[in-house]
């Protein structure tokens, strides 16, 4: 696992934050409000930012102080957006790839694996939304979440 940042965020309680790709709208609601919650009480969150939800609650969750860790659906990047580099900085933000740095393309076995790195990271589980029958559904059973 590639890795970028403050690792010492491992160290932390980390909430995972799980959200299927095509959601509700009243689901894009309830995660905007839940990761504003989660910005103001400081928590750590481990996400992803590939889907648009997953981007969005990203991007409501580094405008905060608190620790994140961004789990990437490819290979670790060469250029990054100044946000990103500035959490980076400020020892708040850790970005881990499960991948080679050469896996440049997005697929259903890259999002798969981004996903079980984020639960396997995570001390707890957080899901935006599951589609029924849908790959996040799949890995999830049997699985302790809180569901928005």
């Amino acid at each position: 696992m590639k890795t970028w940042g403050n690792k010492e965020i491992l160290n932390q309680h980390k909430t995972a934050f799980l959200c299927s790709r095509r959601v509700p709208a009243m689901t894009v609601l309830k995660s905007y409000d839940w990761a504003k919650q989660q910005r103001k009480e400081g928590n750590c969150i481990v996400c992803g930012n590939h889907s648009q939800i997953e981007k969005d609650v990203f991007e409501i969750l580094l405008r905060g102080k608190q620790p994140l860790i961004l789990v990437l659906v490819r290979g670790m990047k060469k250029r990054w957006e100044p946000e990103i580099i500035k959490a980076v900085e400020e020892n708040r933000l850790l970005v881990v790839s499960p991948f080679d740095e050469n896996v440049k393309r997005v697929s259903r076995i890259t999002a798969k694996k981004k996903n079980e790195t984020i639960i396997e990271l995570g001390d707890s589980i957080v899901v935006g939304y599951a589609t029924e029958g849908g790959q996040l559904e799949e890995l999830l059973k049997g699985m302790k979440c809180d569901v928005l």
